[in-house]
């Protein structure tokens, strides 16, 4: 894998979510270093990418809850592990369970496997609430996906949260998840 600054100069075989995110992070004049890949829709396959990067990719889990009415994505380390009842307790919603594949597309215009902060810039109804583990805020980086699995972006976490997410109109709620058994 090999590290680039900014977007690929060839867009001829991506995806047009891919291209939107690059032209949304470019237009808000954030910087970013890119690794193209294989699929890695799962953290396993992520490690290899953390390598190259740097950086450790976000764990980002759409969830919802069971009347399907709101919609959540959380951000949090890959190596710890989700608790549904830990974080139920902290949003108070009870239930919490993954959301589906339609509704990842309709909202994030996602695919499974790509889940990513990047995804809010197509939530334009604001119909999903961002819930961040407060470990990925410590970390000067944050890891994702550009809305596909075969490219990863290492995006300063200040720029995520004080520009990407204002553009969005997104804000986020601060959760401690312990991720013991």
């Amino acid at each position: 894998m090999e590290i680039f600054h900014g977007r690929p100069d060839n867009t001829a075989k991506r995806l047009p979510r891919e291209i939107r995110t690059y032209d949304f992070l470019d237009r808000l004049e954030i910087r970013y270093e890119r690794t193209d890949h294989g699929r890695a829709d799962n953290m396993e396959a992520c490690n290899e990418i953390d390598a190259v990067l740097g950086v450790q990719i976000c764990k980002n889990l759409f969830l919802c809850n069971r009347q399907k009415t709101n919609y959540y994505l959380l951000l949090m380390p890959g190596d710890k592990k989700f608790k549904t009842k830990e974080l139920s307790a902290q949003i108070q919603s009870a239930r919490l369970s993954f959301a589906d594949a339609d509704a990842m597309l309709t909202f994030l215009d996602i695919e499974p496997g790509a889940v990513s902060v990047m995804g809010l810039m197509n939530d334009k109804e604001k119909r999903v609430q961002l819930l961040i583990d407060e470990d990925v805020l410590a970390g000067e980086y944050i890891g994702c996906h550009p809305c596909v699995c075969t490219s990863s972006l290492k995006i300063r976490t200040r720029d995520v949260m004080e520009r990407f997410l204002p553009a969005t109109d997104h804000d986020y709620r601060v959760v401690k998840l312990l991720g013991e058994d």
